[in-house]
């Protein structure tokens, strides 16, 4: 596997302009996400052969790649950050994975070459229309473009007024895009005809360190800091805490997970 030392000249304004909003967290951001359910790579298989070649473009720290990778023969994943790339995957990988510095508009890969486009947790950071546009380029006729993402996770019993005196103080910083994620993508001008797709979530068993992890990894936390001096997990850590219970034990979080699949028309019928 090489990881390219520069993006392609046809995706270089791309790169260059994208925004960019994990990088400086990437490594607590890969540490501290819950993982993807089994149930949500059976859905896939489900509906594309495991011979597939798959593009997963915003792969960022490979959160979803490695799943891909156990369910279908080829995965090329892409990310405009060279440096979410180089740190997540300067080291060896798999041989069915190839990853290359490139925005979710354009890829290298060849005309109706792909079987699966899989979108996690990203589609809400893209030119959708030039997006799409390149999904119909690179899917063979009869394939599947798959997006996924996951909001806020269910507030575990008794923390109620914790976590939403946390929300309050990062909610004026997260990016506008993140209102797409909690819409469910809802309202996009997709271009394939739609797939059943089942009702899923992430679930993690967690103790109290784990969980002020996860809080301090988001990009909305790392805003805040930046903007305010004030480090919104340091601040509500008593209280979280106390609601909490002992540290070390283990409660159960959930998070909502949406999929849309959708099927390019197979024009040879």
């Amino acid at each position: 596997m090489k990881v390219p030392d520069a993006p392609t000249p046809s995706g270089s304004r791309d790169v260059a302009s994208f925004k960019d909003h994990f990088s400086g967290v990437a490594d607590a951001y890969a540490a501290a996400r819950p993982e993807y359910p089994d149930a949500l790579f059976d859905a896939l298989a489900a509906v594309v052969p495991s011979d597939a070649q798959v593009w997963e473009p915003g792969c960022g720290s490979g959160q979803a790649t490695r799943g891909l990778a156990q369910r279908f023969a080829r995965v090329h994943a892409s990310d405009p950050s060279a440096q979410q790339i180089e740190r997540h995957w300067g080291r060896a990988a798999p041989p069915s994975i190839t990853v290359a510095v490139e925005p979710g508009e354009r890829t290298t890969l060849a005309d109706a070459s792909v079987q699966l486009v899989a979108v996690a947790q990203a589609l809400h950071w893209f030119d959708r229309a030039r997006f799409f546009a390149e999904c119909r380029r690179v899917l063979a006729p009869g394939s599947v473009l798959a997006a996924w993402g996951y909001g806020d996770f269910l507030v575990p019993d008794g923390m109620a007024v914790a976590v939403a005196d946390f929300r309050t103080q990062i909610e004026p910083h997260w990016p506008p895009e993140r209102a797409q994620i909690d819409a469910r993508y809802a309202g996009y001008d997709w271009p394939f005809p739609p797939l059943p797709a089942p009702e899923l979530s992430l679930q993690a068993r967690w103790t109290l360190p784990r969980f002020l992890g996860y809080l301090a990894s988001g990009s909305a936390s790392a805003r805040c800091i930046e903007a305010t001096g004030e480090d919104p997990v340091a601040r509500h850590t008593a209280a979280l805490a106390a609601s909490w219970g002992d540290a070390e034990t283990t409660r159960t979080i959930t998070w909502p997970l949406f999929l849309h699949l959708r099927r390019k028309p197979d024009i040879r019928l």
